[in-house]
């Protein structure tokens, strides 16, 4: 089993977190970071391509850029 978090340190109880709503959360944010990073189709894709070369950025750069801020560089 591979645990996407740290094993508690020494002294730890391994009680119950003290955040209720940090699963849910971390949830939903999973879901839409995936939603959000989803491949677009093929013509988006080499449009921000061409785009994010012309600026001298990586594709992803540029993506993260369109994703944060909603406009095109």
């Amino acid at each position: 089993m591979i645990l996407d978090y740290p094993l508690p340190g020494i002294g730890h109880n391994c009680g119950p977190p003290l955040d209720p709503g940090a699963d849910w959360r971390r949830f939903c944010w999973n879901k839409a970071h995936a939603r959000a990073w989803k491949t677009p189709p093929r013509e988006i894709a080499l449009a921000r391509l061409a785009r994010a070369r012309a600026l001298g950025m990586t594709y992803r750069d540029y993506t993260a850029v369109l994703l944060d801020k909603g406009v095109h560089l």
